[in-house]
């Protein structure tokens, strides 16, 4: 008689608090969205009031970031209107757990060695200024080292709770000609770094990102930080640099818009959409050396052949000589015999 085989046992399954949405309770989510509506238009009229936080913000449309930093740090000293409005979405939320409070999120989620990664929240945000409530969580274990990112602007960051961490500074030597968009790779001064410090509740930073950044060692406890940028459109590059050497790592466009198109245009050659080559054959000629370069390497990756004209003519004149060597290796590898008709390899040495 052949053995009697066991029916399989189902594999237990996780409690999510969402399998307990009130989705079939049309009441409960009116009275919800009611609320969040309610305290969304509190928030809104308070920030465009006269004495309000966007009200301030808008007001330092056109200033230098050094400027609109001294004009807004009072919002960071001052945190009675913070206290208010995180005591407003936790109202909210003991009302009802299924509430959104009307915050925007940013980061999270689970970073290296399973432990989370920073994340937090947009308080404000309007122009090229961004005022957000940041958390570093305790690591569990050593975490990796991070790079050191610069970023044009300017940033000040209040210190809510240390939690113990140790904070490393970075700096960088850049001169005016690279500020103004000369900046190359090969030019690039190094990273310098200063022996780690604890961080300090209360204390604040004032850094000029583009030569000046940090990185955290996290403590016991979360660190808890209100952090003022100020980062307006700028022709030079974030850079990244590895602390350990001092070298630089990677540079990308800074200009928000910029960074928005190459993503799009990521998505779209991961998406394999050759109907769309016009799309990065326009982003080639950005003002922004780094974006073009995205858009060139995005470009070959879907499409060889139509990345040709475009590619030769920036081997021919485009005006970064580091994107101009670039693209005249690349025009000379896509060149040579052995990758010649061969479509799928040349996408992949060229991405």
């Amino acid at each position: 008689m052949a053995p009697r085989l066991s029916r399989p046992t189902a594999m237990p399954v996780s409690a999510s608090r969402h399998d307990h949405f009130p989705r079939h309770d049309g009441a409960r989510r009116d009275t919800i969205r009611t609320a969040v509506a309610r305290v969304d238009a509190a928030w809104t009229a308070a920030d465009t009031a006269p004495d309000g936080l966007l009200t301030a913000i808008a007001a330092q449309a056109d200033a230098a970031p050094a400027d609109a930093m001294a004009a807004l740090r009072p919002w960071l000293t001052d945190r009675r209107w913070l206290e208010r409005r995180l005591d407003s979405a936790l109202a909210l939320l003991r009302a009802d757990p299924f509430a959104r409070p009307p915050l925007r999120a940013f980061g999270g989620g689970e970073g290296a060695g399973g432990d989370p990664a920073p994340g937090g929240l947009v308080l404000a945000e309007r122009g090229h200024v961004r005022l957000t409530l940041r958390v570093w969580p305790f690591a569990s274990s050593a975490p990796p080292e991070t790079p050191a990112i610069f970023v044009p602007g300017r940033t000040a960051i209040h210190v809510l709770a240390s939690g113990g961490a140790q904070l490393c500074q970075h700096h960088v030597a850049l001169t005016p000609a690279e500020e103004a968009g000369a900046f190359t790779a090969s030019a690039a001064a190094p990273c310098q770094s200063d022996p780690p410090r604890p961080l300090r509740t209360g204390e604040t930073l004032d850094l000029d990102t583009a030569r000046e950044g940090f990185t955290l060692v996290p403590g016991a406890h979360d660190t808890l930080l209100l952090e003022l940028t100020v980062q307006p459109p700028s022709p030079l590059p974030i850079r990244s640099y590895d602390p350990a050497t001092g070298h630089l790592l990677h540079i990308s466009a800074s200009r928000r818009d910029s960074s928005f198109r190459a993503m799009a245009l990521t998505l779209l050659r991961h998406l394999g959409r050759p109907d769309a080559v016009a799309l990065f054959e326009v982003e080639t000629h950005s003002q922004d050396f780094a974006a073009r370069w995205h858009a060139m390497r995005e470009l070959i990756a879907l499409n060889p052949t139509a990345a040709h004209a475009p590619l030769a003519a920036m081997a021919a004149d485009d005006p970064h000589p580091e994107v101009r060597a670039a693209a005249q290796a690349t025009l000379a590898l896509l060149q040579s015999p052995p990758l010649q008709g061969r479509g799928s390899e040349t996408c992949q040495l060229a991405g």
